[in-house]
């Protein structure tokens, strides 16, 4: 039997309030936020030492306890203990949603489970943010953050995020952004539309709209600066992609393999990647088109 828990109802147990935090720009803080975060006992942070500079400029004196993806599980029993004995917590992340590429889910899960009100406010998120201002169709997007950073894992992202007609977005650090745009023209093909948001909310935001190919180009040039937002458009059925001549179907294949994929699956991401039946691209790499 399943139990509706209502957040605004007198409870003996305490309660976890999920607040959002400025992106950049500390105007964009709700007054809403402001006053949960003075009134609750706790507040879980990410980081205290950047939570406590928000703290202090909004006057706020309410203690914290550090909360983040290497002490999830040391902390998960000690804060659902405070939260059973009525304490009410408020978690935020460093910068935008808890639980939105940022840790949060773990503890929200566990208050699901022993039924321990959740209340999320509204506010700053740097996706929908991006989103809003890109140009590209907003809806349906499919929000994927950042990619993995194991080569096998991120292959796999790739091939499955290319065959999306929906637009989606990813996070990106600067470090890396240029490495992700040169994947996302290998799999998506070149002249595919993408908009990078950068400092979003901060003095020095920025767009930059085009093809990936543009991108990459624009990228030879300038060194990118800041957290990036990438919102890139879905694949289009009118959009017919070039087919390879053979002989380089051939390499491509071989190229996938080299990189460690068994040639089974490195068929199948070059088949997909053309739309080519499965079987051609086996014949081919077996020696058997003329069959």
């Amino acid at each position: 039997m399943i139990t509706e828990v209502k957040s605004f109802v007198p409870q003996k147990q305490g309660c976890l309030y999920l607040v959002p935090t400025p992106i950049g720009n500390l105007d964009d803080m709700s007054m809403r936020a402001i006053q949960t975060l003075k009134e609750v006992d706790l507040i879980a942070a990410e980081d205290t030492r950047n939570t406590q500079k928000l703290l202090n400029h909004f006057a706020i004196h309410t203690k914290q306890i550090s909360f983040h993806e290497h002490n999830t599980q040391q902390r998960l029993p000690e804060l659902l203990q405070k939260l059973q004995a009525g304490y009410n917590l408020a978690q935020v992340s460093d910068a935008g949603m808890p639980s939105i590429s940022d840790p949060g889910q773990e503890l929200v899960a566990a208050c699901v489970q022993k039924q321990i009100p959740v209340v999320p406010l509204p506010g700053p998120n740097a996706a929908l943010t991006a989103l809003i201002a890109s140009g590209l169709v907003p809806q349906p997007f499919y929000f994927y953050g950042f990619l993995p950073r194991k080569s096998k894992l991120r292959q796999k992202a790739l091939q499955q995020l290319s065959q999306l007609t929906e637009t989606f977005i990813l996070y990106e650090s600067p470090f890396r952004v240029k490495k992700t745009v040169a994947l996302l023209s290998e799999y998506l093909g070149s002249t595919r539309q993408i908009v990078l948001a950068r400092e979003l909310t901060k003095v020095h935001e920025a767009f930059l709209r085009g093809t990936l190919a543009q991108v990459q180009e624009y990228f030879a040039n300038n060194e990118p600066r800041g957290e990036y937002v990438l919102i890139v458009a879905g694949a289009s059925d009118s959009v017919t992609i070039s087919q390879p001549a053979d002989v380089q179907l051939l390499e491509l294949v071989k190229q996938q393999v080299a990189q460690g994929l068994k040639p089974n699956a490195a068929i199948k991401t070059i088949a997909q990647k053309y739309q080519l039946s499965r079987q051609y691209v086996y014949n081919l790499y077996h020696g058997l088109e003329d069959k």
